[in-house]
């Protein structure tokens, strides 16, 4: 048996390793592009509405802040309370093709000291939480923020 690999949420990104990317949609008529994903109507108040179709986002931006997050967030957070919590890395990263800033944690080893405001990042594939036994579990799979230049 393998471990089942669930995106966190359905249709925002998808693809591995160089092939990995958030979805999101843009409107026929306006051209705006929206993430998270809009799949009901065009959320450009100037816009009479268009067709929303799906388009692949930028894989890399600009940080355009990022902070940590050192204390265990309150449900519905997902997190074993049995393991010490582990601080991780926030990163707001400004995708200028589309002119959205995408927020999503720092690849794991990613800290707010290998980070500053203005510097290149890459979205890659990652790991919310894992549940189960290695053999029947699920892999929550989520995207990360990754300083362009570094190693998987």
């Amino acid at each position: 048996m393998v471990r089942t690999r669930t995106p966190v949420v359905a249709d925002w990104f998808a693809g591995e390793g160089g092939d990995f990317r958030l979805l999101g949609t843009r409107c026929t008529a306006c051209s705006s592009v929206f993430f998270p994903r809009e799949d009901a109507l065009c959320r450009n108040p100037g816009c009479a509405g268009g067709e929303l179709v799906e388009v692949p986002l930028s894989r890399r931006g600009r940080v355009w802040s990022y902070t940590d997050a050192r204390y265990r967030p309150p449900e519905p957070y997902v997190t074993d309370r049995e393991l010490p919590w582990q601080p991780y890395t926030l990163i707001a990263v400004e995708l200028a093709a589309e002119r959205l800033v995408v927020l999503g944690q720092g690849a794991p080893g990613v800290s707010v000291v290998d980070l500053e405001v203005g510097m290149e990042v890459e979205v890659v594939p990652g790991v919310l939480n894992e549940e189960g036994d290695d053999e029947t579990g699920t892999v929550w799979t989520t995207w990360h923020w990754r300083p362009t230049g570094v190693a998987a």
